[in-house]
């Protein structure tokens, strides 16, 4: 059965599917929408995408897309291990800056989902990483965004900070003070 763990950011959601193996390999279910759907998460889902990444600290992040494209993201590591983290951006939230992290690996099984309204980064914690991740919209450039992932007032734990690897575009990222959110928050 799969197995759900809120994180302190109880919206953000670590799962575990299960997995069954014999001396032939192994088999599991690693979505399975009626699971989701009894713990109350129907979300649909429209892509799946994927990622290589070759140098241990790779950094990709934070990124989110804004309505009518903003995303929810299921996130599963295929080779090596990431520390893969969400900040809430939605305005208005009791949670808002703050961030929750969970290591995801092809050992563990385990996945991350993260809801609209929160950015979303990962750090490779080894060297060639795939990570594969569902998304609930298309991606569009226009409704891109990205916050700062060393911002000093997210103070993120990054494992390998000293060594991130960046694209140029995530190192100029905005800090969250010199952000506007496109994520306002409703409470449930």
């Amino acid at each position: 059965m799969t197995e759900f763990r809120r994180l302190q950011i109880p919206e953000v959601i670590e799962v575990v599917p299960p997995k069954f193996g014999d001396h032939r390999g192994f088999f599991s279910e690693v979505f399975k929408r009626s699971a989701f759907e009894a713990e109350g998460i129907a979300i649909d889902w429209v892509q799946d995408n994927q990622s290589f990444s070759a140098e241990a600290g790779t950094v990709r992040g934070l990124h989110f897309q804004a309505s009518p494209f903003a995303q929810a993201k299921l996130i599963r590591v295929l080779r090596g291990a990431i520390y893969d983290v969400a900040v809430d951006i939605r305005k208005g939230s009791p949670t808002y800056g703050r961030w929750v992290a969970a290591e995801l690996s092809a050992e563990k099984w385990n996945q991350l989902l993260i809801p609209t309204g929160f950015a979303h980064g990962f750090m490779t914690l080894t060297s060639d990483v795939e990570v594969i991740y569902k998304v609930s919209a298309p991606y569009s450039r226009e409704s891109e965004g990205a916050i700062r992932w060393d911002d000093p007032d997210l103070a993120i734990a990054w494992p390998r900070a000293g060594e991130a690897i960046l694209s140029e575009k995530d190192a100029a990222a905005p800090l969250l003070a010199d952000f506007i959110s496109p994520f306002a928050y409703e409470a449930a």
